[in-house]
């Protein structure tokens, strides 16, 4: 109870002390109300016994709705790919013991990948600590590799201070998946209860001396380049480097699954450093003498392994531009750090001024957009089926609104994706850069709940499918119409790929006895269409782009069309005659 003066006339100024009551909350409550206030719309759950004080909060409190999911591992994965879209963390809400082990593969995504997300796990009872309590987990030892924080809350005076602190560092610097947990007794202990203020983090501005001596290594450079890939970036960002971008004329490549960091149709793109990245943009790369990076994204598929750039290359000149930039966690030494947001240095840069003359490199940045316009075009060798996957995907590609979101997990399917569709909005990609199978479904729920007015579509190999696919059923509960592409070639693709490769005539455990998904899809109330030849496909997915519900869509593959530009057959070919040489 606190006591608050109150003044009973203006004429006596007499004042008297009148209780004012505060009503008391639970921690659930207090959770819930803090989460509202920092904007959280969703919450994704599998229920717990160990939380149920804050699923009665969420009863009362419409701000925050949960999501219901079939695993926590689908849970972890939709709060992921909502820090994605929205560059502040989305929060799944967890129970002890196999519901945190569950949500370990999404933790690790957020990891990789460098994306701000809350895991709230219910814990035993504080009185348990120290005790082998039924399904007890040590957070610390199972998270703290691949979390920034792991804390447990130890009362619910404290839970505000602590939620407040979890949203700050997993958006600080480098952002990543933050952990917290909560004792069943904390969530529903009573407490009077004040929020504290919030914590805005303010970004961080670069630098003027840094912009002029990049408009000074731009003045002396031949061949510049510019790599895109920053995690936390914008719409406005994509716009005010595209304008800088071209000013300059300089050629922009995105890195590995950040192709919608900039605008694909735009002149001055040349292409995405995934997998089999285009032979004519890695010499483009090795041949750059200055190249300037947007975000930590230097990893091992967009540098192909550590090759395309060299630290001891002393004629390149590597300009890093992150909030964490020239921390010893990459793996180049850059000649100028650049330590600010790249949002606001992207804005920065669009109003830099050029040195006077005209560029002197128009023609390159012209081959590298051509060479990048030729793999557009590069097709698969035939194969038995009627139905191609690069002609899918270009279908998609010109038949889907410039703002439709596409998610994926990972498989040889991916491939696909990557080479022949055309991205041109931010955001419109969720992609794990962490390359973890069952991304798409959980990704595409997550974009839907948070941009229902778009359209959603989720690519996923018959393999990749079937670890989170029934999260199907959460889409059909919340009328969530996304689209399920399944490439169904009854393979694990990439692993038969680098069997057939490296252990020639030795296949092992990448065929697959799937099951129907059309009747799959249907039983939980889902449209089905099954597609084997490409008009089929046409009008399938002008069919699901009007639904009201969700829709699967199956391709009928044949496996020999593994790769984009290859076969099995080729690739049988070329080592029977390496090893017969």
């Amino acid at each position: 109870m606190r006591l608050k003066p109150v003044e009973t006339s203006a004429q006596t100024r007499v004042q008297k002390i009148v209780p004012q009551i505060i009503p008391k909350s639970t921690g659930g409550q207090i959770l819930i109300d803090t989460l509202a206030d920092e904007g959280i719309r969703h919450v994704f759950t599998v229920p717990g016994e160990s939380f149920l004080a804050a699923l009665d909060a969420m009863h009362a409190d419409p701000r925050v709705q949960p999501i219901t999911t079939r695993n926590e591992a689908g849970a972890a994965m939709m709060a992921e790919a909502t820090g994605k879209l929205t560059g502040r963390p989305g929060v799944a809400l967890v129970t002890r013991g196999p519901g945190a082990a569950n949500a370990l593969a999404g933790v690790y995504i957020a990891h990789q990948d460098q994306t701000p997300m809350l895991l709230l796990v219910g814990l035993p009872p504080s009185k348990m600590n120290g005790l082998p309590a039924f399904q007890t987990i040590d957070l610390k030892s199972v998270f703290g590799s691949l979390s920034k924080s792991c804390d447990v809350v130890t009362s619910a005076a404290e839970l505000p201070e602590k939620l407040r602190d979890a949203f700050l560092a997993a958006t600080t610097s480098r952002p990543g998946p933050v952990v917290l947990g909560l004792p069943e007794d904390i969530l529903s202990q009573e407490i009077e209860f004040a929020p504290p203020t919030k914590k805005v983090q303010t970004p961080c501005q670069p630098l003027r001396e840094h912009l002029d001596q990049l408009k000074t290594y731009l003045a002396y450079a031949e061949r510049p380049f510019v790599i895109a890939g920053s995690t936390t970036w914008s719409a406005g960002a994509s716009a005010a480097l595209a304008r800088f971008a071209e000013r300059f004329d300089l050629p922009v490549a995105t890195s590995f699954r950040r192709q919608d960091a900039f605008d694909n149709r735009h002149r001055c793109y040349v292409g995405h450093l995934g997998l089999s990245v285009d032979p004519q943009l890695a010499t483009g790369i090795r041949a750059s003498d200055l190249i300037i990076v947007f975000g930590q994204c230097l990893g091992d598929i967009s540098t192909q392994g550590f090759t395309l750039l060299k630290p001891e290359n002393t004629t390149q000149r590597i300009v890093l531009i992150a909030a964490d930039a020239g921390s010893p966690e990459c793996p180049f030494v850059p000649a100028l750090a650049i330590t600010a947001c790249p949002i606001e240095t992207a804005n920065a840069l669009s109003e830099m001024a050029t040195p006077g003359k005209r560029p002197p490199w128009p023609i390159w940045r012209r081959d590298l957009r051509h060479a990048y316009e030729a793999t557009l075009k590069l097709k698969t060798p035939a194969a038995p089926s009627e139905l191609r996957l690069d002609e899918v995907i270009a279908d998609l590609s010109r038949e889907l609104p410039d703002d439709a979101i596409i998610s994926n997990g990972a498989g040889n399917y991916a491939a696909f994706l990557h080479r022949y569709f055309v991205y041109k909005s931010y955001p419109s990609q969720l992609a794990p850069v962490a390359g973890s199978m069952g991304y798409g479904v959980p990704a595409a729920i997550a974009a839907k709940l948070r941009h229902p007015d778009r359209v959603v579509v989720a690519l996923a190999g018959d393999g990749c499918f079937q670890l989170t696919g029934l999260e199907l059923a959460t889409a059909v509960q919340f009328g969530l119409p996304i689209i399920i592409i399944i490439a169904n070639n009854g393979i694990l693709g990439t692993i038969r790929m680098h069997q057939e490769n490296r252990y020639p005539g030795r296949v092992t455990a990448t065929t697959l006895v799937n099951p129907d998904f059309v009747a799959l899809a249907e039983a939980m109330g889902a449209l089905g269409f099954r597609v084997t030849a490409r008009a089929e496909f046409q009008a399938a997915i002008a069919q699901a782009l009007t639904a009201i519900k969700p829709a699967v869509i199956e391709l009928k593959l044949d496996a020999e069309a593994i790769a984009p530009g290859q076969s099995l057959s080729s690739l049988r070919d070329a080592i029977a005659k390496t090893n017969n040489v």
